[in-house]
């Protein structure tokens, strides 16, 4: 695959390219979906192709393909479209040859060796774990491994070329019998390091206890919220305001505010391609930036946006290595990478007079991206009394804002959780308004 993208690349600058691009991408995905405690389905997946930026003058043309007897007829594509678009002033370059640091813990040989059978049965274990708590069964859940490797090329001297590995497991749980009340839990790892078995129990666990929930007044209140919701509430409403992207177009909470305080004075935030292990960890990001530990916000204060190659020219910075790609098909804007909360850590809810503990959110994506408004219904509440968890709350809403939500924060837990690239505790916040 490396000879055919050097080919790509020399036919790029010969159909008229001043700069290029090939980015390979191929994956191979093997799932397995259940319904109640019966398998549904168990398949392979496998993708491939390659990507095409070509630049013409200051502007940038992109095509793709999954084909290799279709390489030719696509760089040609990426570069007519290239000639017919307008110079964009703000273009200053593809990335430059960069030294690369190493990471680890993104590739392993266990999860690339699985096999079908292999998948059902860690499948089954999600379905064995719920049956471990009476009076609850599955509804659905799956299992599935993935192993992918990533290239990138350009006409600037970047040549660099990662394999990782990916498991995730998932389960949704219902009460059997009286009050109905349901549960879910899930987890994501770059090795086989996941209990399946517990997160059916977990799930299980939740629903049972979730039962017979009581109504609450309106009120504002100390509201915890678990890892599975305020990673919503983060990936939602507050990190499109972090996007440079939305920062140059005005469409950002956040322009103008670097170097203020925007948040409380213990809380640090970090954008980090270079965790152990992280989901969104590599040597580089998705065009051949070197990866690097970016500070966010440090006690308190905002430090940076994050940035691609292009928003990074266009406000004369470096890159703080956040292109990112969904596939081969697209070509890369600004995302997050491993985006870490870190604020002192203790046992929250037994520090915790009175309020509501949350485990998981619906209707985050409502959120108003650029001024942090949100309001969504809470799943799996539960009133705190007196340092611990007291009743189930049948139905909540809550609704706040991301930055007044940032400068409310009071506490952090011990239990922090990989949401997919979000790595956070447990983050108690006060005055949070909550209707019943």
């Amino acid at each position: 695959m490396y000879e055919l993208a050097r080919k790509a690349l020399k036919m790029a600058e010969q159909a008229g390219a001043e700069e290029a691009e090939i980015y390979y991408a191929a994956n191979h995905s093997t799932g397995v979906n259940f319904k109640k405690d019966s398998l549904e389905n168990a398949r392979d997946y496998f993708s491939e192709g390659i990507g095409i930026r070509a630049i013409v003058n200051g502007a940038v043309g992109f095509a793709s393909t999954n084909s290799v007897a279709e390489l030719e007829n696509t760089v040609k594509i990426a570069v007519a479209e290239a000639r017919v678009r307008e110079n964009d002033p703000d273009w200053v370059g593809l990335p430059s040859n960069g030294k690369y640091p190493q990471v680890s813990g993104i590739f392993d040989k266990k999860v690339e060796a699985i096999e079908l059978e292999e998948c059902i049965g860690y499948a089954v274990e999600l379905v064995e774990g719920t049956k471990e708590v009476p009076g609850t069964f599955p509804t659905s859940g799956g299992f599935n491994r993935s192993k992918g490797k990533r290239l990138i090329l350009n006409t600037n001297g970047i040549e660099t070329e990662e394999e990782s590995t990916a498991v995730s497991a998932f389960v949704f749980v219902i009460t059997a019998n009286g009050d109905t009340s349901t549960a879910y839990d899930f987890a994501v790892s770059r090795s086989l390091d996941i209990d399946f078995f517990a997160i059916g129990k977990n799930a299980s666990d939740l629903a049972l206890k979730s039962r017979e929930g009581i109504k609450i007044k309106p009120q504002k209140t100390d509201v915890i919220f678990h890892p599975f919701a305020f990673s919503d509430i983060l990936e939602e409403a507050l990190a499109p305001s972090l996007d440079a992207d939305n920062v140059q177009k005005g469409r950002s909470g956040l322009i103008g505010k670097l170097e203020e305080e925007i948040a409380d004075p213990e809380l640090c935030i970090y954008d980090d391609g270079l965790v152990e292990a992280g989901i969104e960890t590599s040597s580089s990001d998705d065009e051949g930036v070197p990866s690097q530990h970016s500070t966010v916000v440090e006690n308190g204060v905002l430090k940076s946006y994050l940035y691609d190659s292009y928003t990074a020219g266009k406000a004369g910075v470096k890159s703080t290595g956040n292109g990112s790609r969904s596939s081969y098909n697209s070509p890369p804007s600004v995302g997050l990478r491993n985006f870490i909360i870190d604020y002192p850590q203790e046992d929250l809810i037994a520090s915790t007079s009175s309020g509501v503990f949350v485990n998981t959110i619906i209707g985050a994506h409502t959120a108003n991206s650029i001024s942090g408004d949100f309001s969504v219904e809470a799943r799996n509440a539960f009133t705190i009394k007196d340092g611990a968890l007291e009743k189930p709350v049948k139905s909540l809403m809550i609704s706040g804002n991301a930055f007044e939500l940032l400068k409310n924060i009071t506490g952090a837990g011990f239990d922090v959780r990989k949401v997919g690239g979000i790595i956070t505790p447990s983050i108690r916040v006060s005055g949070m308004s909550v209707i019943g």
